[in-house]
C-alpha cells in the first residue's frame, strides 16, 4: 500500500502535457475521450482535471461489477447526472453505451458533460465512430514522455525502464522488473480477450511479443512471422492490429509518394514502450542493455516514440528507405511535403552514411538531424545538425512543429 501511495502521489505531482489540451477541449465539447494503453495514468489525470474544473463529478469504472449494475438503465442514470462531469473508465467494455450517449448529448448539449477513458483505439470498437461523430473530441495519453519528467529521472533511467508510471517510479529495479512481467502477462492472459471479446492462443501471443521484441525497428513481413508461429498471415496481421489498437505497438509507415522510385512500402514495427521491449528481451539492467545486440534498435525506437508523441497535428512521421538500402530513420512531413530528415545513432561521434546523404538529396528537407544519446550540439555541415535527444525535443522540435 505504501508503494502504491508513493506512486500515486508522485504521479499527481508530474504535470502531464495533455492536461491543457483536455481542459481546452472540454471547454467546447460535451464529451472528451482520453485514450491510451492501460496503466498510463488516465484515471489519475481525469480525476485531477475534475478537481480543477470545480464541478461536481461522478466516476464509473466499467471493470467494477457494482458500477456496471448502476448502468443497467444507463440512459436514466446518466441523464440524472446531466449537471455533473461523468467520468467513465474502460468505456470500450460496453460498446452499446456509445449509442446511449448520443441522444443524451443531443438532448442536453452542454460542454464538460462526459470524460471517457479507454484502452482501445475507437476504430476497433464497432459503432463508436458512427455513434459519437461530431460529439466527442479524442486525445491520447502516452506513458511519461522524457520532456515531462523532473530532472531526478535521467534519460538513461527513462529509456531503460520505459514511461509507464509504476515501472519508471518503482523504488527498485526488481519491483520495476516484476511490474513489467505482470503487465505483459496481464495482456496475454486476460486483457486482449477482455478488450476485444475474442479468444487468443496465449502461447502464440507470447511468442509473437518475443519475436516483435527481437525484430524491433525492422520492416514488417507477416509471412516470416506466420511461418515461425505456425498460423496464417491474416491471423498474424489481426494480432498485430490488436496490439497496435491497444497502443502497445507502433507501425511507422513508409514514405513512398514517388511511385517512380524503388522504395520499401511496408511499415516498420516498434514496441512502443522501451521498458517492455527490454523486459521481453530479458535485459535486467541498463548495464546489460549497453552490451546487448538490440541496443541500436532500442535507441532508435526510443527516439522515434519520444519524438512522435510530441508532434503537432500538422506533422506526420514516416521512415524512408530505397530498395538499395538508403534510409532516413524518421521523416517528418506536413501534407505531402517532407520537412525534416532524422538519422538516429547510438554513437556520440556519429558518421553520416552515403545513404542518408542520398535521402537528403531526394527529399530536399529543410531540417536535418543526427540524434544521439548525449553528444554536443553542433552542425556537421550546413545541411546536418548533430545533437542529443534531450536537446532535440527541447530546442529544435518546437520550431519544426
Amino acid at each position: 500500500m505504501q508503494g502504491s501511495y508513493f506512486i500515486y502521489t508522485f504521479v499527481t505531482m508530474i504535470k502531464r502535457l495533455l492536461e491543457k489540451d483536455i481542459m481546452q477541449r472540454l471547454g467546447y465539447s460535451p464529451a472528451v475521450a482520453i485514450l491510451g494503453a492501460r496503466q498510463t495514468g488516465k484515471t489519475t489525470l481525469a480525476k485531477q482535471i475534475a478537481l480543477k474544473l470545480k464541478k461536481q463529478s461522478v466516476y464509473i469504472d466499467l471493470e467494477n461489477p457494482n458500477d456496471r449494475i448502476m448502468l443497467s438503465d444507463a440512459y436514466h442514470y446518466l441523464d440524472m447526472q446531466r449537471d455533473k462531469l461523468v467520468i467513465i473508465d474502460e468505456v470500450q467494455l460496453i460498446p452499446e453505451l456509445f449509442s446511449i450517449l448520443r441522444p443524451l448529448i443531443d438532448a442536453h448539449r452542454k460542454n464538460k458533460r462526459f470524460l471517457l477513458l479507454g484502452s482501445t483505439s475507437p476504430v476497433l470498437v464497432k459503432g463508436v465512430s458512427e455513434s459519437l461523430a461530431g460529439r466527442v473530441a479524442y486525445t491520447y495519453l502516452n506513458p511519461f514522455n522524457l520532456s515531462e519528467l523532473p530532472a531526478k529521472y535521467t534519460q538513461n533511467t527513462h529509456w531503460f525502464r520505459g514511461g509507464f508510471p509504476r515501472a519508471l517510479l518503482a523504488r527498485s529495479g526488481n519491483i520495476c522488473l516484476q511490474w513489467h512481467n505482470d503487465i505483459i502477462a496481464s495482456y496475454i492472459e486476460r486483457d486482449f480477450a477482455l478488450l476485444f471479446g475474442t479468444s487468443f492462443s496465449k502461447s502464440v501471443m507470447h511468442r509473437l511479443w518475443q519475436m516483435l521484441a527481437s525484430a524491433n525497428s525492422a520492416v514488417w513481413n507477416a509471412q516470416n512471422f506466420s511461418r515461425s508461429l505456425g498460423i496464417s498471415a491474416p491471423t498474424v496481421n489481426r494480432y498485430l492490429d490488436f496490439m497496435e489498437g491497444t497502443f502497445l505497438v507502433r507501425k511507422l509507415p513508409a514514405w513512398y509518394i514517388n511511385a517512380k522510385k524503388r522504395l520499401v512500402k511496408s511499415p516498420k514495427i516498434y514496441i512502443r514502450d522501451s521498458g517492455i521491449l527490454h523486459r521481453l528481451n530479458n535485459i535486467a539492467s541498463f548495464d546489460n542493455l549497453c552490451g546487448h545486440i538490440i541496443i541500436g534498435a532500442s535507441w532508435e525506437g526510443y527516439v522515434v516514440e519520444q519524438t512522435l508523441q510530441l508532434l503537432s497535428p500538422q506533422l506526420n512521421g514516416y521512415f524512408y528507405r530505397t530498395q538499395d538500402g538508403a534510409e532516413c530513420d524518421l521523416l517528418l512531413t506536413t501534407g505531402i511535403k517532407p520537412v525534416a530528415c532524422i538519422e538516429i545513432k547510438y554513437s556520440n561521434a556519429p558518421q553520416v552514411s552515403k545513404g542518408f546523404y542520398y535521402c537528403l538529396n531526394e527529399l530536399k528537407t529543410k531540417h536535418n538531424f543526427i540524434i544521439t544519446p548525449s553528444s554536443d550540439d553542433y552542425s556537421l555541415n550546413k545541411n546536418i545538425h548533430v545533437c542529443s535527444m534531450a536537446t532535440f525535443i527541447k530546442k529544435y522540435l518546437p520550431g519544426i512543429n
